[in-house]
């Protein structure tokens, strides 16, 4: 306030005018009641000087939003002054002109004001004489309808008659920001009534028209306050339109953020699963070359074995006297191996019923194969003991050692085979699975883009539909029921092809677990047959008892790594399962987040249906997405299971077939007549 009348006295002083006493003591009267934004200078009678200092003072002034000038005896030129000062004033939004006498060149500054300001809200031009000049008043009637921020405006006892009625009214048609406008005591007339009675059909701002006095008949007062109530039901049918929308939009944003946020987690459990299947191809690499060490050393014994057996020959002469003995303990052995083999189907039969009844415990049967390992350990260290008596004797049979030697070559280049057959199974299995995974990344991201695609059309929809609404709302109620009918029949139509489709993919899921369970059963069988040749060749494999010690330490390793991957497994499928029970929560959340969209639209379809259809239309599209996620959950599940009956297998297969390479060939007897 202070500042203000700094400003007032410099100007003064710079302009040689006197200061006005009225005006500086209403200042300080002002800074002593700290009025605060309002200055109250009603009833003094300004110069034009004074209004000439003023306008220059308020052409930059930040400090009043309220300027009360009624009364004041504003001459012509005193009011354009002052009126050209506020034209570049950015806070005052209340400006009061009362019982000024302006005539047209008031009327005139009035228009520029209204034409340059923007900030000027409320405007009291009452007891004027704004109507007697029809020139001035239409300058002041354009500038109205060019304004975009008066929102109130007092034209009381201006003298306004049927023509300047008129002006007003175009301007009114033009004009969409004003909200309520005072014409009592004017002689506006039965003409000026339907001037605005026409104006009201076009703007849909003015809610509040005060017509009294005026020589207007009763029934067209009664058709302008229809018209009245009429702009104020749109109005507040806006403002709630306005509200729902904004808050549809920060919805749809939120569930935008949310779908960003489940890429971004589904991408970076992809990437973690691609490192760990390229952890383990690096694993199965680094073992598939030591087997192969192995099986290099283990060459390198049999061609040993080979000399030692052409050095063995010229003691064979000695060994016929012994045949017999042999032949009956080939005959106890052969007694022995039927008790063992009896033994070992009842316990694999156990061991399958078992497995029948354990197939979603892995782990539990992973445990049990140990328990039978250390079991055949054992049995093999019995029939080591057996054995090493007979090392002499079984060292003399020439035959039988020209035969083990012929098998063992052929057991080695069987072996390769099914080293090679493996190698090319597990390079075939990875390779798939990197495609599936990358077809299902691609389909992720495709289906997201499809979405936010989607949902911008259908934001785009939403607005164009409420902008249609506010003009053809009547008419939007009759094909509504259509609309609606056709949907419920597309929604019956989409959902009878999702449950057929459905059922397809349960069909081919049961066909996928048959042939996989065919599968295990061959497995099976394989590992009965691989099981039996390892029972055969453990009862004549007592030369290679020295040479099988480090072997055996080596499988220990072996069975050691290959129980820490299965824990590394059982780690990854619990971690896994974390991860689908998170974007089960967050989808979840997406349900009752979609929940709360249909209660709140529910209320909408009161006044507006048609947005309800497109609601409708994005919940079915939301749950296609559930349940295309729901599926994506169940073939990544049945792949998991798929892997770990492979990695299983593959294990199988290669301790089978160390043990083999390790325990060498079966021996034939073939005594000499």
């Amino acid at each position: 306030m202070e500042d203000f009348r700094r400003t007032y006295l410099r100007l003064c002083k710079e302009g040689g005018v006197d200061p006005q006493e009225s005006v500086l003591a209403q200042l300080q009267e002002t800074r002593g009641a700290a009025a605060g934004s309002r200055l109250d200078l009603r009833g003094h009678s300004l110069s034009v000087d004074t209004c000439a200092v003023l306008g220059r003072v308020l052409h930059k002034d930040t400090l009043f939003t309220e300027l009360a000038l009624s009364d004041c005896m504003l001459t012509e030129e005193g009011a354009k002054l002052l009126l050209n000062g506020l034209c570049a004033n950015t806070t005052v939004k209340v400006l009061d002109l009362k019982g000024n006498n302006l005539r047209s060149t008031g009327a005139e500054a009035l228009g520029k004001l209204l034409v340059r300001n923007k900030t000027l809200c409320r405007l009291v031009l009452e007891w004027n004489a704004l109507g007697m000049w029809e020139e001035a008043f239409s300058v002041f009637c354009e500038g109205l309808a060019t304004n975009a921020c008066l929102t109130q405006l007092d034209l009381r006892n201006n003298q306004i008659n049927h023509q300047g009625a008129s002006e007003l009214c175009l301007a009114l048609k033009r004009n969409s920001t004003l909200q309520e406008l005072d014409v009592r005591w004017n002689n506006i007339g039965l003409l000026g009534g339907r001037s605005f009675l026409e104006a009201l059909q076009q703007n849909r701002t003015l809610t509040h028209l005060e017509m009294a006095g005026n020589n207007i008949p009763s029934d067209t007062l009664k058709a302008l306050e229809q018209a009245m109530d009429h702009n104020s039901d749109r109005q507040s049918t806006v403002r709630e339109s306005r509200s729902r929308t904004q808050v549809l939009s920060k919805e749809i944003q939120i569930l935008k953020e949310e779908k960003g946020r489940q890429f971004l987690s589904l991408m970076e459990s992809i990437d973690k699963q691609r490192d760990e299947m390229g952890r383990s191809t690096r694993t199965t690499s680094i073992h598939v070359g030591q087997l192969q060490e192995a099986l290099n050393e283990r060459k390198s014994v049999v061609n040993s074995l080979t000399a030692k057996f052409q050095m063995t020959e010229a003691a064979l002469a000695m060994s016929e006297q012994k045949n017999h003995n042999l032949g009956e303990l080939l005959s106890r052995v052969k007694t022995e191996k039927d008790e063992q083999r009896e033994r070992q189907s009842r316990e694999r039969k156990k061991e399958q019923e078992d497995s029948a009844l354990r197939e979603g415990k892995l782990l539990r049967e992973i445990n049990s194969m140990s328990e039978i390992n250390v079991q055949l350990k054992n049995k093999l260290e019995k029939m080591e003991s057996r054995c090493k008596s007979q090392q002499d004797q079984i060292f003399e049979l020439k035959q039988e050692l020209t035969n083990s030697t012929a098998e063992l070559k052929l057991r080695l280049a069987q072996a390769e085979e099914r080293l090679e057959m493996e190698k090319k199974r597990s390079k075939q299995s990875l390779e798939d699975m990197n495609n599936l995974r990358q077809k299902e990344v691609d389909h992720v991201n495709r289906h997201l883009e499809e979405s936010e695609r989607a949902l911008q059309d259908r934001i785009l929809k939403l607005e164009g539909q409420r902008i249609q609404l506010e003009e053809e709302l009547s008419r939007a109620k009759a094909a509504c029921v259509t609309e609606r009918a056709q949907a419920e029949e597309e929604q019956g139509k989409v959902r009878v092809q999702v449950r057929l489709e459905e059922q397809q993919r349960v069909s081919g899921l049961e066909e996928k677990l048959r042939g996989l369970r065919q599968s295990r059963d061959e497995s099976q069988s394989h590992c009965s047959q691989q099981k039996q040749t390892i029972a055969e060749l453990q009862a004549r494999s007592g030369q290679q008892s020295i040479e099988t010690d480090g072997l055996r330490r080596r499988i220990e390793e072996l069975q050691q790594e290959l129980s820490g991957k299965d824990q590394e497994k059982v780690a990854e499928v619990s971690r896994v399962r974390v991860e689908l029970q998170e974007q089960m929560g967050h989808l979840q959340a997406e349900r009752t987040a979609q929940g709360g969209l249909k209660e709140k639209i529910a209320a909408l379809e009161r006044e507006m249906k048609v947005l309800a259809s497109n609601h409708r239309e994005a919940t079915l599209d939301k749950e296609s997405e559930i349940s295309s996620l729901f599926e994506k959950l169940r073939l990544r599940e049945a792949e998991i299971q798929r892997m770990r009956e492979d990695e299983a297998q593959r294990a199988s297969f290669l301790q089978n077939a160390i043990l083999t390479y390790v325990q060498g060939s079966p021996l034939h007897y073939s005594p000499k007549k």
